[in-house]
């Protein structure tokens, strides 16, 4: 695939969800979308770094955004609703939902690992996706072209040793895409996609590789071509396809 250049206006009068919007990727993706014309919903753990997306959104003269503050680690399925019912009432319907939150928890042998840690890594990751999605599927099927994408890793796709929980939350995500994509009707208008962004230089990536030197890795920005192809009208035909976000930048 040739690099990706969206137009200005690519996500004019859209409407996207984004979890871990509070920095990183999230962060990113929240303000490449407002850049080209999507009101942003951001979805975090911590309120202040939610505002201050906000106000960076803002300042660039982006469209209003709004700023749900949610736990995912401790959030029930009833904050999943709630969620849903919000953003019907503010927006009325849901264009993109895109999953960024990840917990990355430890770098531990499978038989060492400890359960509440493992309990929690496939909360954030992998149910809290679910929970999540289940709840947006009424608001994204009232849109007339919308997307799913879950970002995933390498380690989702080739089992690695030592990543764990983090491994196998992102497998699960791959075959939750796989599935919910092969459910959706053709004529629905609605696809889901996985996207693996890559080595990113992440807080993230910084805490599970300490060792390794951020300036030879790209920036959350630098990647965002795939994430602004994936929720504009060009990909309306990709559907279940497990991308990578270097393919977007060659």
């Amino acid at each position: 695939m040739p690099r990706y250049i969206p137009a200005p206006d690519l996500l004019a009068a859209r409407h996207i969800l984004v979890t871990g919007a509070g920095d990183g990727i999230g962060r990113a993706a929240a303000l490449a979308f407002a850049a080209h014309g999507a009101s942003v919903i951001l979805l975090g753990r911590t309120a202040s770094k939610l505002e201050k997306v906000y106000d960076e959104i803002e300042k660039r003269g982006g469209p209003q955004a709004a700023i749900l503050p949610l736990d995912l680690a401790q959030a029930t399925p009833s904050h999943y609703e709630q969620v849903a019912q919000t953003i019907e009432k503010e927006f009325g319907r849901l264009d993109g939902l895109l999953h960024n939150a990840a917990d990355a928890g430890t770098l531990t042998p499978m038989e060492l690992y400890e359960p509440d840690m493992w309990y929690r890594v496939m909360q954030v990751n992998l149910h809290a996706a679910w929970l999540l999605t289940c709840a947006c599927l009424p608001l994204l099927r009232k849109a007339g072209d919308a997307s799913i994408v879950f970002t995933t890793a390498d380690v989702g796709r080739e089992g690695r040793a030592y990543r764990g929980a983090y491994g196998v939350s992102c497998f699960g995500l791959e075959g939750l895409m796989q599935i919910l994509a092969a459910e959706l009707s053709s004529g629905e208008n609605l696809r889901a996609n996985s996207l693996n962004p890559g080595a990113v230089r992440t807080g993230m990536r910084a805490r599970a590789y300490p060792g390794e030197n951020p300036r030879t890795l790209p920036t959350p920005e630098d990647i965002m071509p795939a994430y602004l192809y994936l929720f504009g009208p060009d990909s309306r035909d990709v559907n279940g396809r497990a991308l990578n976000a270097d393919d977007f930048l060659k």
